[in-house]
């Protein structure tokens, strides 16, 4: 990333961090805006709103050799066309090769990053995606999802991110992996502080999951199996 005059992507690492001892990285991604040069920092809301996901898979996973990455982005936008977190993720994804080789990778992002996440998904080290809340603009593409697994959960009562935008995203998603999961979660805002043990007992439950950490939940595996909609408006 040549970038040396602006600031850094920065990564705070939980969980097992021995390069020896690592067997899969979670990579969590926050969110952000549509357009700002601001720095990102980590004592804004969309960063710290990442954190218990990044605390709860950490210690869920003990022993278990799960590194987990939570991602500071240089900038709070999304920036286009510069698509300035998208480079941050791939860089990333880039330091996780280099330090722990081909390892399984699950993406978690939380609004601006989880469009992040469902964009950078066709990395070969990327074996899932949990897209929190999304922002999944109308074409948003989906080829790069084929052979992933991709959960996404939306609050009804959100208007910052529009559900039934990601609704339309999963159904798409569906032609190109039939390992597509949508939760509905009524009553809940974009933020996700209203149901947030349910929230993080989800994400960290497909993460392992799908790390065979731990068995995934049937809840998740049953509803891979139905049909749009059915398995596309889960409730939560």
């Amino acid at each position: 990333m040549d970038d040396s005059t602006g600031p850094a992507p920065k990564i705070t690492v939980y969980g097992t961090k021995r390069p020896d001892e690592v067997r899969a990285v979670v990579l969590v991604l926050h969110g952000g805006r549509e357009h700002s040069r601001a720095p990102a920092t980590r004592f804004q809301l969309a960063y710290l709103r990442m954190l218990p996901f990044a605390k709860d898979i950490a210690r869920k996973s003990k022993g278990q050799g799960v590194s987990v990455w939570v991602l500071k982005d240089r900038y709070r936008g999304w920036n286009a066309p510069d698509l300035d977190p998208v480079r941050d993720a791939e860089w990333a994804l880039g330091e996780i090769r280099a330090t722990h080789g081909d390892v399984p990778v699950v993406l978690v992002g939380h609004s601006m990053g989880g469009r992040v996440a469902l964009r950078v998904a066709g990395d070969p080290s990327v074996i899932a995606v949990c897209a929190l809340a999304p922002w999944t603009a109308a074409g948003e593409p989906v080829r790069q999802l084929a052979g992933r697994t991709l959960l996404i959960a939306h609050g009804l009562l959100d208007r910052t991110t529009d559900p039934r935008l990601s609704y339309s995203f999963a159904e798409r998603a569906k032609a190109v992996t039939d390992r597509v999961v949508r939760f509905d979660v009524a009553g809940e805002r974009h933020a996700m502080l209203r149901k947030a043990d349910k929230w993080t007992r989800l994400v960290t439950g497909f993460v392992l999951g799908v790390l065979d950490t731990q068995p995934i939940d049937p809840v998740i595996t049953n509803a891979m199996g139905q049909p749009a909609p059915e398995g596309l408006r889960v409730p939560l």
